[in-house]
């Protein structure tokens, strides 16, 4: 079979020296970003690059005035101080679960043998002994803990860089179009290096640390080490869910009494609920969509590493190769770095039209450079052929197999990824025809909107079909896993442009509210529409990882179980197949209603206001912000707990009372029908907001037909903008969580259930 061409010591070194040169990168970024001064001070005169062309500078009188540069950083504090006081409020309830299921992960593991001390046969392996279940319950926790704290600490350093980044951006729209992308690029790319170089070390010290313990019982190991990977998408769930509840019931609100019924712009400063509408932006899309990233990433070399660690890697002791998923993800970070520089030094931005270009070429040029690197990796970190674990048998795979697999992910990523763009952007024929729907009203729109949504799951499910039908042919479970590691393998890019998108949405809120110009904000305008669809495309990606992920994770969960097949004749796989195809829709039911509740608790606060406060709609009086951020601050952590508790406590209770076949049968239910659900619900909310997005610029004839602002056909827009709100910022992007995190919760306490569990088949 041969050895790799790279020496274990090498892997050793190259791992974190990638991580190390990510965390620098990230750094320099932020560097040029502090660059822009948020005082009074006059600034040094910089040169024409990026977006200061003679043609595109168009500065207004008045480029340092002190009054537009206080007012910003007056509004950039308070959402900053909103945003860091409501995840320090979720935070305290989060740090009460997470100690909670920890202490659930120790019993639950340990009682498996009696929290006994002695030896074991390993579960793969009879003929050798591994390390006591009481250790793999200890070890579990730690890794459990380890996985969380890096989410949140992931999540809140996200919210950290896009509250610094917001007004900078907005001050550099007054110089150029060019220059508010830069800022906004390189401030997204700060989030994104940083998550992907911290996820990457955390992993591979925790596994150093593991292994002085485990020594050569890799089986062991890396099954505690899922752990990590339960820690970062339990994190992630309440994040995505509390933080969606929050901004949405702030964006309805604001929306549906500001623009509907008051007839005032987007982010007027008289809007009562425009500092929670953009404190939203931070918490939901920026910190929620943080953790759920890293969240995959986690679960998906963890799936990845189990695999390996009882295929001939794990029983030759080959660490280099047992490491080719943390060697994909090292690679991926140098190819962003490459692919950054596209962005902000190669190419400048001159118009607005070039704006949607340069994301796509992102990704474009990321997928291309990723597949020669993932070449690379796969010739000098694995053997020429090499045996894989495929339920209870050895499968013969070559090095060159393992490449397709993981190229198939990547590719899929960026299929899917331009599928959710088509039909999002609304530079194209799906988005218009919705606009075109809004002149006979608002049903006429949402029937448009929903039609759109249905049909925007047809090409990405057929690529993640392929996919997995590739990558299991040629690798078995091992292909599933490095496949979803392949779509992931690029997420510092991934995360760049996704976080761009709500650093733009702030940058033109507060625009509006320091009372800059017209122009500054239409400019601010085509960042944010360019941002919906990066945004839409991050969900695609992260929905579509997700789903490979987690068939990757049923895979482990099967084999740990022992679970010879799963046939969905026999009833008791056969309920929990229709069961979990049902839990997608109850909890997209629980999350949309809370922001139902949510927000109707907001527009009566705001009618309230306009109706009570004199002088407030002629500009005279300042509206009460600190009520409404109240209101989605205690909304979001009082509802965020069911929907977290129903997937947390749905593999425990199946599990325990039902056995493994019954959670088999969940786990695939869950996944067919969530992965369904989250595709048409992101891309219809997605749509929705770009075809109001296409009726307010009027930059075709098309639209200007439709408009202007305060049109009939504009309401009926913004009315579907607030259907489709919840759908794709809370509902949309926490199933695919939902998903993948009862798929790793499963294969976590897989060793319970199969000892101890199905109590009730047992009785009866």
């Amino acid at each position: 079979m041969g050895a790799a061409i790279l020496s274990d010591l090498l892997a050793e070194i190259l791992i974190p020296a990638a991580a190390a040169v990510g965390i620098a990168f990230a750094l320099f970024q932020w560097v040029l970003v502090s660059r822009v001064k948020l005082s009074t001070e006059k600034q040094a005169p910089a040169g024409k690059k990026n977006g200061y062309g003679d043609y595109l500078i168009e500065e207004e009188e008045g480029l340092n005035d002190h009054n537009v540069v206080s007012k910003c950083a007056e509004i950039q504090s308070a959402i900053s101080e909103g945003a860091t006081s409501f995840l320090f409020t979720e935070y305290q309830y989060v740090g009460i679960f997470m100690a909670v299921f920890a202490v659930l992960i120790f019993l639950f593991l340990g009682s498996v043998e009696g929290f006994s001390t002695k030896k074991q046969p390993c579960t793969y392996s009879k003929d050798k002994y591994c390390k006591p279940a009481l250790a793999n319950a200890i070890f579990s926790t730690l890794s459990f803990l380890l996985g969380a704290v890096t989410s949140v600490v992931s999540g809140f350093l996200g919210m950290k860089i896009a509250t610094f980044a917001n007004a900078r951006t907005t001050l550099e729209a007054r110089k150029g179009v060019g220059k508010a992308f830069i800022t906004a690029f390189r401030s997204g790319a700060v989030m994104g290096f940083l998550l992907a170089a911290n996820g990457l070390l955390v992993l591979y010290i925790s596994i150093n640390l593991f292994h002085l313990y485990y020594g050569d019982d890799w089986e062991g190991l890396f099954e505690a080490i899922t752990g990590y990977g339960l820690g970062g998408s339990s994190m992630a769930l309440f994040g995505r869910v509390g933080g969606g509840i929050y901004t949405k019931a702030a964006d309805v609100g604001a929306d549906l009494v500001g623009k509907v019924e008051r007839n005032i712009p987007e982010d007027d400063p008289r809007n009562p609920a425009v500092i929670a509408d953009n404190v939203g932006d931070n918490v939901g899309d920026i910190a929620g969509m943080g953790s759920d990233l890293f969240g995959s990433y986690a679960e998906s070399s963890c799936a990845a590493l189990v695999v390996a660690s009882i295929s001939s890697f794990g029983i030759n002791h080959d660490f280099t190769s047992m490491c080719y998923p943390l060697l994909i993800s090292s690679m991926g970070i140098i190819v962003c770095l490459i692919t950054t520089l596209f962005a902000t030094d190669f190419f400048e931005i001159k118009t607005v039209k070039e704006i949607e270009p340069a994301l796509k070429r992102q990704l474009i040029v990321s997928t291309a450079l990723m597949t020669l690197g993932i070449a690379l990796v796969s010739w000098i970190a694995l053997p020429s052929s090499f045996t894989i674990f495929n339920f209870g048998e050895q499968k013969l795979v070559k090095n060159w197999e393992l490449f397709f697999c993981v190229a198939m992910g990547l590719w899929a990523g960026l299929v899917i990824g331009f599928t959710t763009e088509y039909y999002t952007s609304n530079a194209y024929s799906p988005v218009q025809d919705v606009a075109d729907s809004c002149r006979t009203g608002a049903a006429t729109n949402v029937i448009f909107g929903l039609a759109l949504g249905y049909k925007s799951v047809i090409i990405p499910i057929f690529a993640i079909a392929v996919g997995i039908f590739v990558s299991f042919s040629l690798a078995a479970m091992y292909g599933i896993a490095v496949a979803a590691l392949g779509m992931l393998s690029t997420i510092a890019t991934g995360l760049a442009i996704d976080a761009y998108g709500p650093i733009s949405d702030n940058a033109g809120g507060i625009a509006e509210m320091a009372g800059m110009s017209h122009r500054i904000r239409e400019r601010t305008d085509a960042l944010d529409a360019a941002g919906n669809t990066t945004a839409a495309i991050g969900k695609g990606f992260a929905i579509g990882s997700a789903a490979l992920v987690s068939l990757a994770l049923f895979g482990a969960f099967v084999s740990r179980a022992a679970i010879s097949a799963v046939d969905v004749l026999t009833p008791k796989v056969f309920i929990g197949l229709i069961v979990g195809a049902m839990l997608p829709y109850w909890f997209s039911a629980m999350t949309m209603k809370s922001v139902g509740r949510a927000a109707l608790e907001m527009v009566e606060e705001v009618r309230r206001q306009f109706n009570t406060i004199p002088g407030l709609m002629e500009g005279n009086a300042k509206p009460d912000y600190a009520t409404c951020v109240k209101i989605s601050t205690d909304a979001s952590i009082k509802e965020m707990i069911p929907p977290g508790a129903l997937v947390m406590l749905t593999p425990l209770i199946v599990g325990t009372l039902f056995g493994v076949e019954t959670l088999a049968g969940v786990l695939a239910g869950a996944l067919v029908s969530g992965v369904q659900i989250a595709i048409s619900a992101s891309n219809t909310g997605g749509a929705w907001d770009n075809a109001k997005k296409y009726i307010e610029a009027g930059a075709s004839e098309h639209a200007r037909t439709l408009g202007p602002k305060g049109s009939d056909a504009h309401k009926a827009a913004v009315i579907g903008d607030t259907i489709g709100d919840p759908l794709k910022d809370t509902s949309g992007p926490s199933l695919n969580i939902l998903i993948k995190l009862m798929a790793v919760e499963s294969l976590v306490f897989a060793p319970f259930f199969a000892a101890h569990g199905g109590l009730l088949f047992k009785i009866f």
